[in-house]
């Protein structure tokens, strides 16, 4: 080594550069406040590992991104390590930032003559905070799909030039593959090629005028080495910040929000939690108004931190005796913690998508407008292109009330009742459509449609609204005959062009069983299409007459003939029957499991959803790590062993060299 050593050094200046980095003297000492710029650099050495180490597995594609990502996860050895060291060191990254820059505020170490290694470090906040918006879309997942959509549309608010951003951004006027090739080139490539760039410029810039020390003269006589001293607090910091990262991947994995899914407007969108000041900001700006919210507020917080050397002019750095600048600088810190802590509570108030979009409707929805679940205000004087106000809403009430499961609409939907497609061309009065969602029996005795008491009068006004709306020249569309369960109540006929099924008919797995979903999610959406038949958590036993049971079997301790502890053999046993629909044992059952799948009732992507949700009611992670390589537990205990080893040997090391230094 010490023959390389030297044939390196005659050809390469390795001695004066190391002599650069380490040999300087501290004023005032080493200590644990100068920590946090080496620690940045350690992270970011951390995220360009893991970063490549993701591109091995990763497959930057709209239909096969978060499988990659899920696989990874869950299938590869480490995988959880991997991904998860990135996650959470990109939040670790956004923190640190913001306590390194918070420093070298009150420190004063932004004045004359250090303005360039203050603007510098500017610059890599707006990289970082670029990286972490971008990477959020990259497994297009539920989050970062509307995350994407909101940061698009926000550029889209900018005066004339708003629409070629929006374009420029997306690949096109929608999301979609370009809108994923372009954030991944640019946090792939681009952007962690100017965050290189721009923290070889701040070093630079830092050594030119060394390290400002503290500001009590007293103080900054006293010196000190920064080799080996503050590098061994830094090894020590970097070491726990480590050891906090690996116990996130452990015992706090990243967060699983689902596959994304545009026509999906149940799930409630709010951005990564360094944006939630910024997100909770933006509720008070609509309208024409917007433009301030989505581009003057960002742009003026921006320009508050650039410009800060030119207008704190004064050599002063006591933070003692500058109040003002110390105050307004409170005052800006409790506003971003303040807005971050009530965006995280506030619920986001309105539905993620600018209209409702029928389950199975190909395309993408105008999405959600620049603050995150905000609606939309119309444009004045433009000529209504869509439903009324008051069809939009009993449309939303058709879906959210179960009718959709049971009840068709166009050829979307579940072929259990009869086809509605052309209800409002049937003639029936909207007093005959009022009873028959309030009491069905009152039509047909024999009726087994539930009584919507829940309902208030203004709700079934406006599902009656959109029920009359429902026209189709030619008649309704009917499903195709066998593809879903038909109920047939006594005395009732089916509905034109629907057999009756056959009884215990099954399907292969559909592409749902495949796909990990997220269970709270799938919560909510088990409530709005499952839970008038299988109840409160799935668990009631709702009564379903002419089957053996008697009942609606339950989805809470479920069949031993569906459970299983694998969760992808349980997901393709629960696919089956939600794609394909089922018909309990008995001679005429009241209640039989709609085709939610073959009659695009519900899409793929909420298919896997509530799949995750039945797996979570009995016990049963659909994430479950397959191959962790080491159980997450046990590496974090192993983790914590090595590095106490490593600081007793330092501990050793260091009192045998003060040792002999005073011998």
């Amino acid at each position: 080594m010490g023959r390389i050593g030297e044939w390196v050094g005659l050809r390469w200046p390795v001695k004066p550069v190391l002599r650069w980095f380490l040999e300087e003297d501290i004023p005032g000492g080493p200590t644990y406040a100068y920590v946090f710029g080496s620690s940045l650099l350690f992270i970011f050495s951390i995220q360009v590992v893991t970063g490549i180490w993701q591109l091995l597995y990763y497959v930057p594609s709209t239909d096969h991104a978060y499988d990659s990502v899920m696989y990874l996860r869950t299938y590869v050895s480490f995988g959880w390590l991997i991904h998860g060291l990135h996650y959470w060191g990109a939040n670790a990254f956004v923190v640190l930032l913001a306590t390194h820059m918070a420093r070298v505020f009150i420190w004063g170490a932004y004045k004359k003559p250090r303005e360039l290694t203050w603007l510098l470090g500017s610059c890599l906040m707006l990289l970082v905070l670029s990286l972490t918006f971008m990477g959020a879309l990259l497994p297009w997942d539920e989050l970062g799909y509307w995350a994407g959509e909101v940061g698009t549309n926000m550029a889209g608010t900018v005066p004339l030039a708003g629409d070629f951003l929006r374009r420029l951004w997306r690949g096109g006027p929608t999301m979609g593959q370009l809108t994923l090739s372009r954030f991944f080139f640019l946090h792939v490539a681009v952007l962690p090629a100017l965050a290189a760039f721009f923290i070889v410029l701040h070093i630079i810039a830092f050594r030119q005028f060394r390290n400002l020390g503290p500001w009590q003269r007293e103080k900054e006589r006293r010196t000190g080495p920064f080799w080996p001293d503050q590098v061994l607090k830094d090894m020590v910091f970097a070491s726990i910040i480590f050891l906090i990262l690996v116990g996130l991947c452990a015992f706090w994995p990243a967060p699983i929000t689902g596959p994304a899914d545009p026509v999906d407007n149940t799930y409630q969108p709010k951005p990564e939690w360094c944006f939630l000041f910024l997100y909770q900001a933006l509720k008070a700006f609509t309208g024409r108004w917007e433009p301030i919210g989505t581009l003057l507020l960002p742009a003026a917080l921006v320009l508050i931190v650039f410009l800060l050397p030119f207008y704190d002019r004064r050599k002063e750095r006591n933070p003692h005796k500058r109040p003002m600048a110390m105050t307004l600088a409170g005052m800006l810190g409790a506003f971003v913690v303040g807005f971050t802590i009530w965006g995280y509570y506030s619920n986001p108030g309105g539905s993620p998508s600018s209209s409702p979009v029928a389950p199975g409707q190909q395309g993408s929805p105008a999405g959600p407008p620049a603050a995150f679940g905000k609606a939309p205000e119309a444009t004045k004087g433009a000529e209504p292109t869509g439903p009324l106000p008051e069809v939009q809403v009993g449309e939303k009430l058709f879906r959210s009330q179960g009718c959709a499961a049971c009840h068709a609409v166009n050829g979307q939907g579940g072929a259990v009742g009869p086809d509605l497609s052309n209800e409002g061309g049937a003639g029936r009065s909207r007093e005959w459509l009022t009873a028959q969602i309030r009491d069905p029996k009152s039509h047909y005795a024999g009726s087994i449609m539930p009584a919507f008491a829940q309902l208030n009068d203004q709700q079934v006004r406006s599902i009656v609204d959109y029920m009359m709306s429902l026209t189709a020249k030619g008649g309704g569309a009917s499903s195709a005959p066998g593809r879903a369960a038909v109920q047939l109540a006594p005395g009732i006929e089916p509905a034109a062009g629907v057999q009756p099924p056959v009884v215990g008919k099954e399907g292969a797995p559909g592409r749902a069983a495949g796909i990990v979903g997220n269970a709270k999610h799938g919560a909510v959406l088990f409530a709005e299409y499952c839970q008038a038949c299988h109840g409160l958590e799935g668990g009631d036993n709702v009564p379903n007459p002419g089957s053996e049971a008697g009942k609606v079997p339950p989805l809470k301790d479920i069949s031993r003939a569906l459970f299983d502890k694998n969760p992808d053999v349980f997901a393709q046993n629960m696919d089956r029957l939600i794609q394909h629909g089922a018909v309990p044992a008995g001679e005429r059952p009241a209640l039989q499991m709609p085709s939610f799948g073959d009659t695009h009732s519900l899409t793929q992507q909420q298919i896997c959803q509530i799949e995750a949700y039945v797996l979570a009611l009995n016990g049963v992670d659909r994430a479950l790590i397959r191959n962790p390589g080491v159980a997450p537990p046990v590496f974090f205990g192993i983790t914590a062993g090595l590095i106490a080893m490593a600081w007793l040997t330092l501990v050793v090391w260091g009192v045998r060299i003060r040792r002999s230094s005073t011998a």
